[in-house]
């Protein structure tokens, strides 16, 4: 049986906490060929976005992707971002959320949902972090 990344389960305790605490929850993610966001606003291979529940539809932290729809200049779009790409998730208010490292470029990227999984193989093991998830204000 492989391991189950922890990541997913902590980016969801922050942002719930965030929710529950009156801050808004946002996500720095690292864009790749892998990340659909608007590309118009990723500087330096970074995109930051607002995360709350004000700002998103049909949000969803899965344990491979995050999906969610967003309005960026007024027009609707829809986001999935690969649960590795995510640098950080913190509350604007304070600072105060997780930072992860980001998954290696060129890592194979999950299974977008509802893609079919490939034949009978059996898939490669997942590689494991070379860090853990660290505690601090980020900026």
């Amino acid at each position: 049986m492989s391991e189950i990344s922890t990541k997913p389960y902590l980016m969801r305790a922050i942002y719930e906490w965030c929710v529950d605490s009156g801050y808004t929850p946002y996500l720095t993610v690292t864009v790749d060929a892998h990340t659909r966001v608007p590309m118009e606003y990723v500087k330096d291979g970074q995109i930051v976005l607002n995360i709350g529940p004000v700002a998103v539809e049909r949000f969803k932290i899965g344990n491979e992707y995050i999906e969610f729809s967003a309005r960026f200049n007024g027009a609707g779009r829809e986001l999935l971002i690969p649960v590795g790409a995510v640098s950080a998730v913190y509350a604007r208010e304070n600072g105060q959320g997780l930072s992860f490292e980001v998954a290696a470029p060129g890592a194979p990227a999950p299974a977008r949902p509802g893609e079919a999984e490939g034949g009978d193989e059996t898939p490669p093991e997942p590689t494991r972090p070379s860090g853990k998830p660290s505690l601090r204000r980020v900026k």
